[in-house]
C-alpha cells in the first residue's frame, strides 16, 4: 500500500529507474504516462495501449516490492474499460491507479487545447473502478482548472470524493494560492500534488505542499528529461570526438551500475544452483 505520510514520489519508466529511486531511498514510485510514452517514442496522447502500459508494469513489479503509482490516463475508455483496466494493472502490481477527467484524445494535463468530459461521466468511471478494485486505491485526476475555472475544478473534485475516489490529484493549478484554496476546500481524502516541469504550475517544494496540506508530491518526468539531456550530450561528444573518455567523469560506474540490478545476488545464486547438480 502506498505511505499514509507525506511522501515525494519520483516518475519512472523502467526497471531500472524505479531500482535506482528505491536504491536512493524513495518509498514509492509513480509509473508516469508523460516519461514511458516519450521512452517508446511516441507523445502523450492517449496513444500507448493497455498491454503497453500492464507490460512495463509487470518488468517494473518483477524486480521491486516498491509501492507503486501508475498512469492510466482516461482509463482506456468508457465506464466499462475502466473497470477492466482496473483489474489488469491491479493483477500486474499497480498500488494505486490514476484516471483522469480529459475527453479523448488526452494531452498532458499542462498542454493547452485539452476538453474534459462531464463529470458525471467521470462519477462512472471512479464508481467502476472501485467495483474492479480489490486493494488499489483510485486516484481521481481533475483536469478542467484550465478548461473551464478554478472553482470548477473544487467542484468536480468534491463529487468524486463523494463518488468514492481515495485521493485528489488538482492538475495544472497556476500558483501556490490556487494550491491553497484547493486544499482548504476538498479535505475528506489525500491530495496528490503534480510538479512537473515546463507546465502551467510554478516551482513550489514539496516542503512547501506540505505545509499546505497535500499528502503526494510527484516528479513525473523530471528524471527522464535529466536522462535525456545527458544522453543527447554523451551521443554529440561520441560524435565529435569518437571517443568517450571526456564523459567517463560523467557515468555512473560499473560497480554503482551492478549494484542497482544486484549482479551479485544472481552470481551468488548462480553458483549455489550449479552446487545442487
Amino acid at each position: 500500500m502506498l505511505p499514509k505520510e507525506f511522501t515525494i514520489v519520483p516518475g519512472v519508466f523502467n526497471p531500472f529507474t524505479a531500482l535506482l529511486a528505491e536504491k536512493v531511498g524513495f518509498n514509492a514510485v509513480y509509473l508516469s504516462g508523460g516519461a514511458l510514452t516519450s521512452s517508446l517514442g511516441i507523445p502523450d496522447i492517449g496513444l500507448i495501449t493497455l498491454d503497453e502500459l500492464a507490460y512495463m508494469l509487470r518488468k517494473i513489479r518483477d524486480v521491486t516490492n516498491i509501492p507503486i503509482i501508475v498512469d492510466a490516463d482516461t482509463g482506456f475508455g468508457e465506464a466499462i474499460n475502466v473497470y477492466r483496466t482496473v483489474k489488469i494493472l491491479e493483477r500486474a502490481g499497480a498500488n494505486a491507479i490514476q484516471i483522469e477527467d480529459q475527453r479523448m484524445p488526452k494531452k498532458c494535463g499542462h498542454l493547452d487545447g485539452k476538453e474534459v468530459v462531464q463529470k458525471s461521466d467521470m462519477i462512472s468511471k471512479i464508481k467502476a473502478a472501485l467495483k474492479a478494485r480489490k486493494e488499489a486505491l483510485i486516484i481521481a485526476r481533475v483536469d478542467s482548472r484550465d478548461v473551464i475555472s478554478l472553482d470548477d475544478a473544487i467542484e468536480r473534485a468534491k463529487s468524486y470524493v463523494e463518488a468514492g475516489a481515495d485521493i485528489i490529484f488538482p492538475e495544472a493549478l497556476h500558483s501556490k494560492e490556487e494550491f491553497e484554496k484547493f486544499a482548504k476546500e476538498v479535505k475528506k481524502v489525500p491530495l496528490l500534488a503534480n510538479m512537473t516541469e515546463f507546465g502551467k504550475t510554478p516551482f513550489i517544494t514539496a516542503e512547501e505542499f506540505k505545509e499546505m496540506g497535500y499528502t503526494y508530491v510527484i516528479f513525473p518526468v523530471t528524471i527522464f528529461r535529466v536522462a535525456a539531456k545527458a544522453m543527447k550530450d554523451a551521443l554529440e561528444v561520441l560524435k565529435k570526438e569518437g571517443t568517450q573518455k571526456s564523459l567517463i567523469d560523467k557515468m555512473m560506474t560499473r560497480k554503482e551500475q551492478y549494484e542497482i540490478i544486484n549482479y551479485t545476488y544472481y552470481e551468488m545464486l548462480d553458483k549455489e544452483l550449479e552446487k545442487l547438480l
